[in-house]
């Protein structure tokens, strides 16, 4: 597809959802000016824009704190969602073992272990990379997983005859093929891994944009806490884009979807 092409397809599936997301500020604004309602229980589009950039080097110290904290705690998740992934596909025992385990760890909140995290490992920077590792391994093991039983029979029955060992046939075969469903899962660990961060902030922490919003809400500001949450979307938007990228220019034998 040539440029001006993409960039039709581009702004093709852009602007659908802007024009949409302006209607809802619009419609927004206009309820909380028609219907009186006090700024502190909904405050208009307009007021948070004016208290948010009014506190404007306050949030960004806030949101730094915060993206230091996602940032290693997705690295340190989507490593460990990678490596049990490789492990439990490579040793099918352990994987007829264990992936049960990793479905029913699914379904204990994280907001419940969040507590018992601090209990056990203190208040410092090891609980809250925990309670982000928690969130972003699931998706990145499950998705890797199931790429890496979707490679192609002919060619693995082709690289056996051809006297391939299992290392060859993963590195050449099993790991390239399942590098799409790989960068799914991580699209999704990415988002996830900000609300993890959040959480873990929540629970216990000095800095960030979720301490930030505990404060906030003691004060009744809403407007401020409509505020972090916008830095809070914008981020989880950010690193999506950054995968999404990332996984263009890994996989670029992948055809381009309109």
């Amino acid at each position: 597809m040539n440029p001006k092409g993409k960039n039709a397809s581009w702004w093709k599936s852009v602007w659908p959802p802007l024009v949409a997301v302006l209607f809802f500020l619009a419609a927004w604004q206009g309820a909380v000016s028609y219907l009186h309602i006090e700024s502190w229980l909904l405050p208009a589009p307009s007021l948070i824009v004016q208290e948010g950039m009014a506190q404007t080097a306050l949030l960004g110290a806030h949101t730094w704190a915060t993206i230091r904290l996602t940032l290693v705690g997705f690295a340190i998740g989507t490593a460990t969602g990678l490596l049990i992934a490789i492990v439990l596909h490579t040793i099918p025992f352990l994987k007829s073992a264990l992936y049960p385990l990793l479905i029913l760890s699914q379904n204990i909140p994280i907001i419940a272990l969040g507590p018992l995290l601090m209990v056990w490992f203190g208040f410092g920077m090891l609980p809250k990379l925990m309670v982000i590792t928690l969130v972003c391994f699931f998706p990145v093991a499950v998705a890797t997983m199931d790429g890496l039983t979707r490679t192609d029979r002919m060619m693995m029955n082709y690289m056996q005859m051809s006297g391939a060992g299992r290392m060859a046939i993963f590195m050449k075969l099993e790991l390239p093929h399942s590098l799409p469903q790989v960068f799914s899962g991580i699209k999704i660990a990415a988002t996830y891994s900000v609300m993890g961060a959040i959480i873990a902030e929540w629970i216990g922490a000095s800095e960030g944009i979720g301490y930030y919003m505990l404060l906030q809400k003691s004060a009744y500001r809403t407007d401020l806490i409509f505020a972090a949450i916008g830095i809070i979307v914008a981020l989880s938007l950010l690193m999506f884009v950054i995968i999404v990228l990332l996984e263009k220019w890994l996989v670029r034998w992948k055809p381009d979807q309109e």
